[in-house]
């Protein structure tokens, strides 16, 4: 994993296997954006701890999305770390079946076989625990809606179409959102780089992804903060517009 520090003011960058999680000052506390692969629990202990924080610094979990490679320590922080799991309604069930996701392909591996240069990102993904994953377990999440203020000051942004209940998190007094998967700039299915939304190999509707776009761009937030890739700091309606353009 690599850490990167105040990626914007009080929001650290954690990149394990080509997938991110973000670590949000929240006072004397860290909120945990997304839960990654199961193998980066090492990882992300060294990073609190590099942070001049121990574990018990770290008050709640907060999902994007149910997708494995978002879930995949959540299981085990919410048992050892006695953490909340903070999921949206509409994402509850898939955060607990991570496998049981839809997708717009009728296949999941045609788009990475007829782009082989994602295999080397999906083989990364794959030996930091990508198929092993187990859902988060039921009595720990907490659910809410499509209005909520979570911890951290992390204002609910819905944003559909890579799941059904996928939302983003603006942090207005930071001037960031961080996206999820609802625009990234990796796709781990093609290996392209720059704004776009991932292929439908792991969207459940590109089109309801692609209308969702207009929510991150009204945050008029300068930074976007992905879930697969590398920040993007020159507006997040830039973006967007730069992620009409490619093919989903």
């Amino acid at each position: 994993m690599t850490l990167h520090r105040d990626v914007v003011p009080g929001i650290h960058r954690l990149e394990y296997a080509h997938t991110n999680q973000y670590l949000v000052e929240n006072g004397d506390r860290l909120v945990l954006i997304d839960a990654g692969l199961p193998r980066s629990y090492p990882a992300l202990v060294s990073a609190i701890r590099e942070l001049g924080r121990d574990t018990d610094a770290v008050s709640d979990l907060i999902i994007t999305h149910g997708h494995f490679d978002h879930v995949g320590t959540a299981r085990r922080l919410a048992k050892e770390w006695h953490l909340p799991v903070h999921v949206h309604d509409a994402d509850a069930w898939l955060a607990s079946h991570p496998y049981r996701y839809a997708h717009q392909n009728l296949t999941r591996f045609g788009v990475p076989l007829r782009n082989p240069r994602s295999l080397a990102v999906l083989g990364r993904m794959t030996i930091a625990g990508a198929l092993a994953v187990r859902g988060v377990d039921p009595s720990t999440i907490t659910r809410f809606g499509d209005d909520a203020v979570l911890p951290g000051g992390a204002a609910v942004i819905a944003t559909p179409g890579h799941t059904f209940g996928h939302v983003s998190l603006h942090f207005p007094e930071r001037n960031a959102v961080i996206a999820g998967d609802a625009l990234v700039t990796l796709d781990p299915y093609t290996a392209a780089t720059g704004p776009r939304m991932i292929a439908g190999s792991a969207t459940a509707d590109l089109e309801r992804n692609r209308s969702s776009l207009d929510a991150l761009a009204a945050t008029g937030a300068d930074t976007l903060l992905p879930g697969h890739g590398v920040p993007w700091h020159h507006g997040v309606a830039v973006a967007v517009e730069r992620a009409r353009g490619t093919d989903g």
